[in-house]
């Protein structure tokens, strides 16, 4: 008999910016075409934040929107937990500036760098929290400003990347069989410079001539990591099913992170789960990294096709190269 859960999802928000960039727009930007993105990766359009907009900002209206769905106050949250890799600045996390903007203080609050893979990684670590007691009510938040680390020249990144956010509040599960039923975390460090910032950090400064060759921006390897994404994801998957005792004709919907339409497809085949259960907007978003997921959520949950009782499978895979999948029963 599978084990009860510890923790469940109380709510879900999310939030995109207001300014739609389409792909006619990038056809003047750089060297690309609508029909080269919308076959080759299935976007056709993504969010572009504010001058104004901070990625705390952004995780700021997703997260209010979690706890409205929850029913809940900034005042019950025992803890933040923040996936980002583009954060308001360096130090300190977004999730103290996301803590400040929420009005409470005294909560650990904290970012995880895994990229795509941050929602999950955060879900982990929230469900760990509440199934030892030593949280009630955590909340974690995915939220990217990619628009602001990419280089518009460059087509091989420009052309996939969206900004967003999206969040959950995980509290302790009713013992009705709802909840987060496993969670499975890896990273393969070597593919690690496949997808990076390279300038920035203590291993490389920022420099007139980093700056010049756009060191500062996401720098992408997109052979090694579809390579690896479709394995990793349909193992990762698999992993999280054999661990909550399911078979994969058991999982209602499926929301993988939105990073390509042909490594979904995939993905799917290997799963043998049909399409038709895959819950996708890449086509409106593209990729936001950690946000992708939470968002995808969040749409299936308001629109309706994600209920009550529904096991929902969740995968990412990103940066590190780091990968996760969960398992939940909403």
């Amino acid at each position: 008999m599978a084990q009860q859960p510890g923790s469940r999802i109380a709510g879900i928000g999310a939030y995109a910016p207001e300014r739609v960039l389409d792909n006619r727009e990038l056809e003047k930007l750089v060297d690309t075409s609508d029909q080269w993105i919308t076959e080759r990766t299935g976007i056709r359009q993504r969010r572009v934040a504010a001058d104004n907009e901070a990625a705390s900002d952004m995780a700021l209206q997703a997260a209010q929107r979690a706890l409205s769905a929850a029913g809940l106050t900034p005042a019950d949250l025992d803890m933040i937990i923040v996936g980002t890799i583009s954060a308001d600045m360096p130090l300190p996390a977004c999730a103290a500036f996301l803590q400040q903007k929420l009005g409470i203080t005294k909560i650990p609050a904290f970012d995880i760098a895994a990229a795509c893979a941050g929602f999950l990684y955060g879900l982990s670590i929230a469900d760990q929290f509440i199934k030892t007691g030593m949280n009630r009510c955590v909340l974690v938040v995915g939220v990217e400003l990619l628009s602001r680390v990419l280089n518009w020249q460059d087509r091989t990144t420009c052309v996939l990347f969206g900004d967003g956010a999206g969040a959950a509040v995980v509290v302790p599960a009713g013992g009705d069989g709802r909840g987060v039923l496993s969670t499975k975390l890896y990273t393969d460090s070597s593919l690690a410079e496949s997808l990076c910032i390279p300038a920035g950090g203590s291993k490389e400064r920022i420099t007139v001539e980093g700056l010049a060759a756009k060191r500062d921006k996401v720098h992408m390897i997109g052979q090694d990591i579809f390579k690896v994404a479709v394995r990793n994801l349909t193992s990762a998957s698999r992993s999280a099913l054999n661990a909550a005792g399911l078979e994969a004709a058991q999982v209602t919907w499926v929301v993988p992170h939105q990073a390509n339409l042909r490594i979904i497809a995939q993905v799917a085949q290997r799963l043998d789960i049909p399409l038709e259960r895959f819950v996708l907007n890449i086509e409106k978003y593209g990729n936001t990294s950690s946000a992708s997921i939470p968002l995808a959520l969040d749409e299936g949950l308001r629109d309706g096709r994600i209920k009550a009782g529904d096991t929902v499978l969740m995968c990412a895979l990103g940066a590190g190269i780091s990968w996760a999948s969960a398992l939940v029963r909403m």
